[in-house]
């Protein structure tokens, strides 16, 4: 039987690398991203049109969320995994920081990974199986200077993630988190001023920025009900070593 997937912030980055992988591997997959340009283009790229889906959709309208997960089970009958990639980030100093960043960047980032999960949750739990996989950050688990809205959104996921694995559970669903490090991204190649690139670097032990696909293979590690099967609840951080690392390099 085809295993099916939903990946959202499917049109760049991450989700891109993730939806292009399970396609490999085949998988049905269907992507949505709220840029409809960038979903039209992923359209053109992609090849295995038969087993691909392409949807714009905002992560935080609750009734299309609802109608485009009945779509995805109508089509194809079943859903076996999720990845919630999509999201967005601002850098700012915490006193520059609105009212209005802060709300939308959890809304996207958080809403809409609950928004997205409890739907395609209801299908996976009556099946009795199912795997979700959230993207936190390694802002969620340790603070970094202009990330007050998005390190708290990415905390959020962490602790979402664990309430997710603790409730679903019963229903034969798992639920971890990827927490990358800096990624080449489009995102991240936006927000990263040239002295940003020079700090990540120096304090992640591996000194340099990761690869989407090198994140997007311990997603689909998490994925698979054949080598995962017993991990559920986990935060899986893919940063090079930067959570391990002190503040204080080796002596020259």
């Amino acid at each position: 039987m085809d295993r099916v997937c939903i990946v959202t912030g499917a049109a760049s980055g991450i989700g891109r690398s993730v939806l292009e992988s399970l396609l490999q591997k085949g998988w049905r997959v269907a992507g949505v991203d709220a840029n409809a340009r960038a979903v039209k283009q992923l359209g053109l790229d992609c090849q295995a049109q038969q087993r691909l889906m392409l949807q714009a959709l905002d992560v935080t309208d609750e009734v299309a969320v609802a109608d485009f997960v009945g779509t995805v089970t109508k089509r194809w009958g079943r859903i076996d995994g999720l990845v919630n990639s999509a999201g967005i980030a601002r850098e700012r100093d915490f006193f520059e920081t609105t009212a209005e960043d802060f709300e939308q960047i959890l809304r996207v980032n958080v809403t809409g990974t609950f928004l997205v999960s409890r739907e395609a949750g209801r299908v996976m739990a009556q099946q009795k199986s199912g795997a979700i996989v959230n993207l936190a950050s390694v802002s969620g688990i340790r603070g970094n200077w202009g990330r007050s809205a998005y390190g708290s959104s990415k905390g959020a996921v962490v602790v979402l993630t664990q309430v997710m694995a603790i409730e679903l559970a019963p229903h034969g669903i798992r639920v971890n988190a990827v927490a990358p490090g800096p990624v080449e991204t489009p995102l991240v190649q936006q927000l990263h001023s040239k002295q940003t690139r020079h700090l990540w670097q120096e304090r992640v032990p591996l000194h340099r920025y990761s690869r989407a696909d090198e994140i997007a293979a311990p997603i689909l590690f998490l994925l698979d009900e054949q080598v995962s099967a017993y991990v559920t609840g986990q935060v899986l951080a893919v940063d090079g070593g930067f959570c391990a690392a002190g503040l204080l390099r080796r002596p020259d």
